[in-house]
């Protein structure tokens, strides 16, 4: 077998492999979070369908398959069906930048452990991030309906307004690594991870991508006590379980873009690369279930003054005084 079909058959094994897995890590992130809400919480949690309810997901995909597909009269049908696909379609591209380990040496070939080592991933990242608002805006807009537009106006003046502070709090982070490259910036942390180097840019990029993933405290685009549930109010059925999944795929990104710029990605002692990977986005989901568990949702001028008047300017400030930094300590040169 020539070398070029070899790893053209690995690249799609590849492929293949990092999706099955990223769509069963989403499924049972649920299966996760509502266990670990329920802990919290002196509850039992799903324990029903499977040990401790390990076949839950699996439970609730073929519930959401047989379900009736509903259209409202008024909806934009194209549009109405395009919408949630797109905002799972945007967060499954990301992982095709996202390193998870040093190349390996497969059937003689050196493998890289990412499906497109792009020189610019950061950009390619936060790009793909901010595609996710057109899915959520485009389906409560098509549905036609008052709760559903309202929570899409929410959504896309919320996910505007942080993607600066969190795209502000990643800047002092490729100054320090001197590269756009997501590979050279984990390999920038082999000494310390940037979160210890910039802890304000961490904290600030927390906070960003809570309101990026509309999760608590920051869930107003679909606040149940007051929208039904905002911009997916008239889905149903398959439709609804790819906004569903596509909000737990969200997670999933974030947490390996936390992992990547903050964390050092891959780098650890002992254990397998991809293992230190999983294990540090298994710790920002803990934490993203952890603040749903503690903290009451927002009022909206409470989001907005937020973002505007404390997280923008110390986001500005933050990459004034680390560029100072990292010019003084380069010699002033």
């Amino acid at each position: 077998m020539s070398p070029a079909l070899l790893s053209a058959l690995l690249t799609t094994a590849h492929v293949a492999v990092l999706l099955g897995a990223v769509l069963t890590a989403a499924a049972y992130l649920v299966w996760f979070e509502r266990k670990l809400l329920a802990r919290m919480q002196l509850r039992l949690g799903p324990n029903r369908a499977g040990w401790a309810g390990l076949l839950q997901p699996l439970a609730d995909v073929i519930k959401l398959l047989c379900k009736e597909d509903v259209i409202p009269a008024a909806a934009d049908r194209t549009v109405y069906r395009l919408a949630p696909a797109l905002t799972a379609l945007s967060a499954i591209l990301a992982f095709a930048v996202i390193p998870l380990g040093e190349p390996v040496q497969l059937f003689g070939l050196e493998h890289q452990l990412v499906i497109s080592d792009l020189s610019v991933g950061a950009l390619f990242l936060l790009g793909l991030s901010s595609l996710s608002v057109y899915g959520v805006t485009l389906g409560g807009f098509a549905s036609s309906s008052k709760y559903a537009l309202l929570g899409a106006l929410r959504a896309l003046a919320q996910m505007i307004s942080y993607e600066l502070p969190l795209g502000l709090s990643l800047a002092p982070v490729f100054l320090l690594a001197g590269s756009l490259s997501l590979s050279d910036i984990v390999r920038a942390q082999a000494d310390f991870p940037f979160a210890v180097l910039c802890p304000v840019s961490f904290v600030l990029f927390v906070i960003g991508a809570l309101a990026e993933a509309r999760r608590t405290p920051f869930d107003l685009p679909e606040a149940e006590s007051e929208l039904v549930a905002g911009y997916h109010t008239e889905y149903s059925g398959m439709r609804f379980g790819l906004y569903f999944v596509g909000e737990y795929l969200n997670m999933l990104v974030l947490g390996s873009m936390g992992t990547v710029f903050f964390w050092g990605g891959w780098l650890g002692p002992g254990l397998p690369g991809p293992l230190w990977f999983a294990l540090k986005v298994g710790l920002f989901c803990f934490v993203f279930v952890w603040v749903r568990a503690t903290l009451p949702r927002l009022r909206y001028d409470q989001l907005m003054r937020l973002n505007w008047r404390w997280l923008l300017p110390l986001a500005l400030i933050n990459l004034v005084l680390t560029a100072a930094g990292a010019w003084l300590l380069r010699g002033g040169v």
